[in-house]
């Protein structure tokens, strides 16, 4: 009897690991889709500041352009009145005017550039990120085609292995079932979990000697007296305490 209701127990634990699995799938799947579309939004905010200080650029150049055609218009027409002025104070004066404004208008060519440069390097980081933002919309149709059909799945897995649950937890008799509810619900996974050379393998810690000699007389189910899990010698069933990949179905 003492070894079929650690059976039973067993049985119940390895699907409530299944459980648990499946719960966190069903959690993190709309989790994975979130956390690309926060990537995504944070991508066009990034590029449309980009765009905004292209704009700017590109305003600034026309403004530019527009001031060095101007002076340089300006310039052309001083020169050509040069010859016509009547003293030299008007001469210098006139000369003086066209130094300055080529000068000014070789510090907005040279302005120019430097805002063509930027222009530039803001012109790949765009495309940069467009590419990233198309690379990120291809991963995101994916990953909402596939998020509906994959908490289906998951739902659909979840709603069988519950049913396998109640028809384990019925084999348990219900003050041993009890137990391990409660246990369960204050202790992290695994619940139930064997003892091998009288350590826990639950918390790792000896087994008092007295609690070892009771465990081995296998007539009732034991706590351990460090982690409170309940625990069976794993010499009464050694197949249990098999990982899941070296047991026979």
């Amino acid at each position: 009897m003492y070894e079929k209701q650690i059976e039973q127990l067993v049985v119940l634990q390895k699907v409530d690991d299944e459980i648990i699995l499946l719960e966190a799938e069903i959690d993190q799947a709309p989790k994975e889709v979130a956390a690309l579309e926060a990537r995504y939004e944070s991508l066009e905010k990034r590029k449309q500041q980009l765009d905004e200080k292209l704009d700017l650029f590109t305003e600034q150049k026309k403004r530019l352009d527009v001031e060095i055609e101007e002076d340089a218009v300006k310039v052309k027409k001083s020169k050509s009145k040069l010859m016509l002025v009547g003293t030299t104070k008007e001469y210098h004066a006139m000369m003086r005017e066209m130094d300055s404004l080529e000068k000014l208008n070789r510090l907005r060519e040279e302005e120019k550039i430097t805002i063509l440069e930027e222009t530039a390097r803001q012109t790949e980081m765009i495309d940069d990120i467009n590419a990233k933002i198309k690379e990120l919309n291809e991963e995101l149709a994916e990953k909402r085609a596939n998020l509906k059909e994959r908490l289906a799945a998951a739902n659909g897995d979840l709603g069988k292995l519950t049913k396998r649950r109640d028809k384990a937890g019925k084999a348990v008799p219900a003050p041993i079932l009890g137990r391990y509810e409660f246990i369960r619900s204050r202790l992290s996974h695994p619940v139930i979990v064997p003892v091998e050379g009288a350590v826990c393998a639950g918390c790792n810690i000896m087994i008092p000697p007295q609690d070892f000699n009771s465990l081995q007389e296998g007539k009732q189910i034991l706590s351990c007296p460090n982690c409170q899990r309940l625990i069976y010698w794993i010499e009464h069933i050694p197949e249990a305490a098999k990982p899941k990949a070296l047991q026979q179905d």
